[in-house]
């Protein structure tokens, strides 16, 4: 029989926020596959955990799906983490997760916290209908084509950015929507955590004065 695959949510700041099915699912497999071991390892060791971990991001994930596959495939189970949240969002975790669902895998997920909808919950935009995003192009063209069909949804909007192009973004949304309001929220559950709602030309206007620092969810 082969093992099982756990799609384990972890904290996405304050490490308190993680539920005891997660903790007693990260002690017991046998391999803890992260996106960044040495981030993992803080809240393994926070919480006393000692199963062996292994990296699982973006620019290693042909070789080490193969690997976690055949680690399935024998009989032993795997937690599937990402540096914060829950795993497979805006991450490679889906692509083992296809993977093992064609294999015959077992997939159990263990839930938790979720950075897009911490942010979207206290947004104050409507949250009965919304899409998710995610990073959109770094390339200008792109980017702006992208926003002009998200304009037209009638649902509340969430992306993430990253602070290198938080500014860009938010030019690039006041020329394709104008200056509407905008949620931006960083360091979600952490000591600094911070919830903008302004205008796009007072946001920027901040940013004149205030190095962006953090990864941004923006709620338009």
């Amino acid at each position: 029989m082969p093992g099982t695959l756990y799609i384990v949510s972890t904290p996405i700041g304050n490490l308190e926020d993680i539920t005891l099915r997660a903790i007693e699912t990260l002690k017991n497999v046998s391999l803890i596959a992260a996106e960044d071991t040495r981030h993992t390892k803080i809240l393994l060791d926070r919480y006393n955990i000692k199963t062996p971990t292994t990296s699982y991001f973006e620019y290693n994930k042909i070789q080490k799906t193969d690997y976690l596959l055949k680690i399935l495939k024998e009989g032993k189970s795997v937690a599937l983490v990402s540096d914060a949240g829950t795993p497979g969002i805006s991450d490679p975790g889906y692509k083992i997760i296809r993977l093992c669902i064609d294999s015959g895998i077992p997939i159990v997920p263990i839930p938790g916290p979720s950075g897009l909808l911490t942010a979207l919950t206290i947004s104050g935009k409507p949250t009965d209908k919304f899409t998710f995003a995610g990073f959109l192009s770094n390339k200008p063209i792109k980017r702006k084509n992208q926003l002009k069909k998200l304009r037209d949804e009638d649902r509340t909007v969430v992306l993430y950015e990253s602070p290198h192009r938080i500014v860009k973004l938010l030019a690039d949304i006041l020329e394709i929507y104008g200056d509407v309001e905008v949620v931006l929220a960083r360091e979600l559950t952490k000591k600094f955590e911070e919830i903008k709602r302004k205008n796009v030309k007072a946001l920027l206007e901040d940013f004149e004065t205030e190095k962006p620092r953090g990864e941004f969810i923006v709620i338009l």
